[in-house]
């Protein structure tokens, strides 16, 4: 078994994380980029218009393994990347299977369920060990994954993610606006409302209501799985609009936003024989 670390990359929908470990899962690096503004679908300018990733002083991995689900141009540019400093490299692009990691995978096609999300309920599995768990994540998308305490993995849900659900009503509703995620995350933290909830001007009244309609969500579920299962269930959160759903919840939840990565170390440790701690 070789002791190279290896290269975890996870491409989502908004950005790329990667974070190089160690064979026991140890993290030595780590960052992130954005894909940028493109104009081209060829991934050498791909590679060249969009953020890079500094990885000139990383250790020379021994594999890279990648989740995906960004599509093909981005699939193109993750390759260009990767050729332009370690071209031999060999790379693992995952995909869900029926088992793995000790995680059983209850989607009818094992095979569509996202790589992320995959990823995500291995990451989490081992995290919180031998606990039923629900997981939200927050991103282009939101997410949900049911997991048992033995591993099975029982079915999800797809929402439109916060960002997203304020740009559809601003693009689809005539009078009102659209907005980025940016000035909505400022006017929740300024906006003046009459009680917990209700807003007093347009824009506010819209990023608090989107931010809320995401809250009721996760409750409705986490109380659902909670009664049908009759044990405390854990909810985990991550993503890059957790902040904001989080601040409107009001029941536990514990912030673990490396689920992914950490899912990824333990599929690629298991595929080469390592052992990690």
């Amino acid at each position: 078994m070789s002791g190279a670390p290896f290269l975890l990359i996870d491409a989502g929908n908004s950005r790329i994380k990667w974070a190089l470990v160690d064979a026991h899962g140890t993290r030595t690096h780590a960052g992130a980029f954005e894909h940028g503004t493109r104009t081209t679908n060829d991934a050498a300018d791909i590679a060249r218009s969009a953020d890079e990733p500094d990885w000139s002083p990383l250790p020379t991995p021994g594999s890279a393994w990648i989740s995906n689900v960004a599509g093909d141009a981005v699939a193109r540019r993750i390759e260009a990347l990767l050729n332009a400093r370690w071209p031999s490299l060999p790379r693992t692009t995952i995909r869900a299977v029926a088992q793995q990691c000790g995680v059983k995978n209850g989607y009818t096609a094992p095979s569509a369920l996202g790589s992320d999300r995959w990823a995500g309920l291995i990451g989490a599995h081992a995290a919180f060990p031998g606990e039923p768990l629900l997981i939200a994540t927050f991103g282009t998308a939101t997410t949900l994954e049911a997991l048992r305490a033995d591993g099975m993995f029982i079915g999800g849900l797809i929402a439109p993610g916060w960002s997203l659900m304020m740009r559809s009503l601003g693009d689809h509703t005539a009078q009102l606006p659209t907005l980025d995620a940016t000035s909505a995350r400022d006017l929740l933290a300024s906006g003046t409302r009459h009680g917990p909830t209700f807003a007093t001007d347009t824009r506010s009244s819209l990023s608090a209501g989107c931010a809320l309609a995401q809250a009721g969500l996760i409750e409705r579920m986490w109380r659902d799985l909670t009664e049908t299962w009759q044990v405390p269930v854990r909810l985990v959160i991550g993503g890059g609009a957790a902040d904001e759903v989080t601040a409107a919840l009001k029941i536990p939840h514990t912030r673990h936003d490396s689920l992914v990565l950490s899912g990824l170390a333990l599929i690629a440790a298991e595929d080469s024989g390592a052992q990690p701690a």
